[in-house]
């Protein structure tokens, strides 16, 4: 049994369609990574299929439980740590693990040891007894996704959990999905971080304009966009136009780089003659290699615009919840 199964799935906000007819399977076991821009849809897809918000057509199933009609026992097998961490920063860690605990309807012992078993796992023993208001933001969504594994879900939803971390931050975090999936844990990962979703994902839907456009393997989306590139790194930023001029079909991938499509062609042989082009024209090169396509590429081809950030630093996370709710 797929753990979610989405048909025709729509959801409106007045005039505007968040969702417009999403077809998608997750099969038990997964890990999906779902992309998109800014106001894509990822957001409230998540927010349906927890159960959060209700369908405006369509139909959604999760571990076989219809999500609208039986939203108790879809309750029941799921987790779900949000964009924001949700956790009351009056309290110390270890206090807000037991009030969760109890929530879910554990009783205080089991409470108890479920949050020192958590606490120990996310590497928060130190500090337990601290109030979580004074906690980094790591720490937060540490301690938040902690809470969503009180009950041991079947299924977690992951809403952009590493947006605004450092990278020590979200490597933690990386390695904690890791060891869920290692445990046999499904996850629905939503994300802006196209490194993130190559790291972590089976397989990956891509979302925009509330449709999703393509899934597949990194791989596979990689190998849709066409083969290999040849990317040189200048010595001079300033020379760039002068490379662009003297490479046909080159294109700017940085301030200091560009790109070639190698195509049907030999990838040595385009190599070669993108290399004497440069000499030629005197163009000092620090670098120049062939490599495979990235997910940046597959996000800018597959929806037109560049990706929102190549990490932590680059990107801007929330945007979609608020464009949704300011249009409710």
């Amino acid at each position: 049994m797929p753990a979610v199964v989405t048909e025709s799935l729509t959801r409106s906000f007045g005039d505007t369609v968040a969702l417009a007819g999403v077809d998608l399977e997750v099969a038990e076991g997964e890990v999906l990574g779902l992309l998109g821009p800014n106001g894509a849809g990822k957001t409230t897809l998540v927010r349906i299929l927890a159960t959060l918000l209700p369908p405006t057509d369509g139909r959604a199933t999760v571990l076989g439980h219809d999500v609208a009609s039986d939203p108790a026992s879809v309750r029941r097998e799921i987790g779900l740590t949000g964009q924001d961490a949700a956790i009351d920063g009056l309290l110390t860690g270890r206090e807000n693990l037991r009030m969760f605990g109890e929530l879910f309807h554990l009783s205080t012992r089991d409470a108890r040891r479920r949050a020192d078993e958590l606490l120990e796992r996310f590497d928060l023993l130190d500090a337990a007894d601290r109030r979580a208001g004074g906690y980094s933001g790591g720490m937060r969504r540490r301690l938040d996704l902690a809470s969503s594994l009180l009950v041991r879900p079947r299924l977690l939803f992951l809403d952009e959990p590493t947006t605004g971390l450092d990278p020590r931050s979200r490597n933690d975090i990386w390695q904690v999905t890791r060891e869920l999936v290692a445990e046999g844990t499904t996850l629905l990962l939503t994300t802006q971080y196209l490194e993130e979703a190559d790291q972590l994902a089976d397989r990956i839907a891509v979302i925009d304009h509330g449709r999703i456009i393509a899934e597949g393997t990194g791989d596979q989306l990689k190998d849709d966009i066409g083969g290999q590139v040849v990317e040189v790194r200048l010595e001079d930023p300033g020379q760039t136009g002068a490379a662009l001029d003297a490479v046909a079909g080159s294109e700017v991938l940085g301030s200091d780089r560009v790109r070639v499509h190698v195509g049907d062609a030999d990838p040595l042989v385009v190599l070669a003659d993108v290399a004497q082009r440069l000499v030629e024209a005197g163009v000092a090169v620090r670098e120049a290699a062939l490599a495979r396509p990235t997910l940046d590429d597959v996000f800018l081809e597959l929806t037109g615009r560049p990706a929102p950030g190549s990490g932590p630093d680059g990107a801007t996370g929330g945007a979609e919840t608020a464009e949704t709710e300011d249009a409710a």
